[in-house]
This record gives C-alpha cells, structure tokens and sequence, in this order.
C-alpha cells in the first residue's frame, strides 16, 4: 500500500476512491477499506473500487467494490459510470464494457461530461432479492413508522423502494439502518424513500447498505423507477432526482435498464502507509 496512487471521482456526489491494480496486484483488506474511507482520517469515500484485469474476453476491465464499512458488494451504478468514463478516457473509446460480480455492464459516453450504462436486467423474484420467504415483492410486508408497504428489487444488490409523500420529511438516519438489517433481508438491503413528483419524474432519497446515506445511489434510481413503473405511478422512462442531482432511467421492455448521469474528477493522490489497516 506505500505510496499507492489513487484517484477521488464521483457521480452526482457519490464519491469514491479509485485504486487501479490491473498490473500491480493489490489485496485490500475489509480494515485498509474502512481506513481509507474514513471522511476524518482517511481519503473518504462512500466506496472503494480497485480495477483488476477482465475476467471476460468481453470485457475491458474488472471493478471490484467494497462499501466504507469494509464489506464487499458486488453492484455500484455510479461507479461503474466513473470507471466507464475513466476507462473510455485511457482508451478513446466512446463503448467500454465494465466486468463486476454482478456480471458485464456496457457503458458509453453520452456527452457533456456524461455516461449511460446499462445494468441490466431488474430482478423481481424474492429469491434474487433476495428475501427470507416467499411473498409478492410489489408489496411487502415490512413496515417501520411512516414507511410501509415496500417494493423489493434487486439491480444486482437488494433495494427496498418505500414511496412517500415528502421525501424530505423521512428520518433516513434512524430508520434506514434499522430496516437495512431487518430479517427479511438476509443480505441487508439498500433503504430508499421515493415522492412522486409527476409520472415523468420521481424525488428520490437513499439509505445505503454499508455506507449510510449518500447523496446519490445508481443502482437505488434504477430501482426506484422499476418499482414506480410497477405499481403504475410512473412510465418507464422519468429523471430521478437525488440529492446531488438528477439521473434519467429507462426500465426498458426487455426488462433491462438504462441509466444516464453526470460523472466528474476529483482528485489524485498517494495513500500514505498508515493506511494499510
């Protein structure tokens, strides 16, 4: 870890820490992940994403994730943006195709400091959640004070949709984690509270699952508008706005989706030793 560059990127101000280990390999533990996410005494970051050599001969790069708490996961929307954009910019291709755990994600560049990506298929089924039993996940049977009657969806980590009058008005500090760890998600979930604002648009807040709230969650707008567009109250197409800005997604026919956001540059920077964990 003495002296490993890294760079600081976010998404609508979903930021992480970018470690690139495609030639020199690196072994981060769940204690140098905390440290360097630490917004006090570390670089700060909601995650942490190393870029490894493909897996896939489809692919142009590998991102693993981990949340600031440590854990691994294996979804992140506004990164694989920033890691498309980064890649596209090392390469001058304007189509990368981003490997993760949770399978080949293909991004491409959409202008004006923007990247679409498509990620994927919207799983409905409580197993892909997953959940802890078999119920309808159009609605289930969760509730916690003002949120009730959730959609679960998984975009390749579990997301659970409340929708709200005011968005702004949900407590996400105190009911987030409590719901993040309710039984009924065996995995944990990603906490999100959605106001219909029209059938074209959606104000959207999110409680993430090892990271606490972050101003942006990709893959909780994309679940967001899947789970509007099923109960009917939006089409399959609406600007999701978060906290740090908007994002437009498509829930396309085919049951993938399309996801398009402002990426940008922070910083570089050497991590110091101290941060080996």
């Amino acid at each position: 870890m003495r002296g490993r560059q890294f760079l600081k990127m976010h998404g609508l101000g979903n930021d992480f820490v970018v470690l690139d280990a495609r030639r020199d390999a690196l072994t981060l533990g769940p204690g140098a992940a905390r440290a360097i996410a630490d917004r006090h005494t570390g670089v700060g970051c909601d995650q942490l994403l190393i870029l490894e050599p493909p897996r896939s001969p489809e692919a142009d790069v590998f991102m693993r994730i981990r949340n600031a708490d440590g854990g691994e996961v294996a979804a992140c929307g506004n990164g694989t943006r920033c890691i498309a954009a980064l890649v596209m910019r090392e390469t001058g291709k304007d189509r990368v195709m981003v490997e993760t755990a949770a399978g080949l994600l293909e991004a491409r560049a959409a202008g004006d400091d923007r990247v679409a990506v498509d990620m994927g298929p919207a799983r409905l089924e409580w197993r892909d959640i997953p959940l802890s039993h078999a119920c309808d996940t159009l609605h289930v049977p969760l509730s916690l004070g003002p949120l009730v009657d959730p959609v679960c969806t998984s975009m390749g980590n579990p997301h659970a949709t409340f929708f709200v009058a005011d968005a702004e008005a949900i407590d996400l500090a105190v009911l987030g984690p409590r719901l993040e760890h309710d039984p009924i998600f065996p995995e944990r979930a990603n906490i999100g509270v959605a106001q219909v604002m029209s059938p074209e648009r959606l104000r959207f807040r999110v409680w993430e699952r090892g990271a606490g709230i972050t101003v942006a969650c990709g893959t909780g707008a994309c679940a967001a508008l899947v789970a509007a567009a099923r109960r009917g109250l939006t089409g399959r197409k609406a600007e999701i706005v978060l906290d740090g800005g908007p994002l437009e997604i498509e829930w396309r026919t085919d049951g993938r989706v399309l996801m398009t956001g402002a990426v940008a540059t922070s910083f570089a920077g050497a991590l110091d030793p101290s941060l080996s964990g």
